[in-house]
């Protein structure tokens, strides 16, 4: 038997990061993602979300791909979302999404940071996070057409 820890911080957004996520649909849509994960045998150790977007701390599994992960769950919560008519508009998530290692020693630290995401969100907004991600991580944002 393997034995493998692989910690992924997941961060995507509604699509054009429109804030859909009111305080009725965030504890369904957490719950339902949480249950759906146990289901396709994916670990969610954090999860939580503010209007516009959702963050996971996952345990990656030694038959699972970052992009197999996010299929199941962002396409399946987004099909399960619109088929329950859980909101009066067409849930959809943006297509684009970070993933990150986390180490052992950060942890508990992306823990807190998932955990803290509403008191976060009074000081930077979803682009703010999104652009120091992306800054803090080296990535390299493409511009096509």
């Amino acid at each position: 038997m393997p034995y493998t820890k692989v910690m992924i911080h997941f961060m995507w957004s509604t699509k054009n990061r429109v804030p859909l996520i009111d305080n009725k649909l965030k504890p369904v849509l957490l719950n339902h993602i949480k249950e759906n994960s146990v289901k396709q045998g994916i670990f969610i150790d954090r999860h939580n979300c503010v209007k516009d977007h959702v963050h996971l701390l996952v345990s990656l599994g030694t038959e699972q791909t970052i992009s197999k992960i996010m299929m199941l769950i962002k396409g399946e919560s987004s099909f399960w979302v619109n088929k329950q008519k859980l909101i009066r508009h067409k849930f959809e998530w943006q297509d684009e999404y970070i993933a990150l290692s986390v180490s052992e020693s950060a942890i508990q630290k992306v823990r807190d940071y998932i955990d803290r995401q509403e008191e976060h969100h009074k000081k930077v907004t979803f682009m703010q996070e999104y652009n120091e991600f992306i800054k803090a991580h080296g990535f390299k944002i493409m511009h096509f057409g």
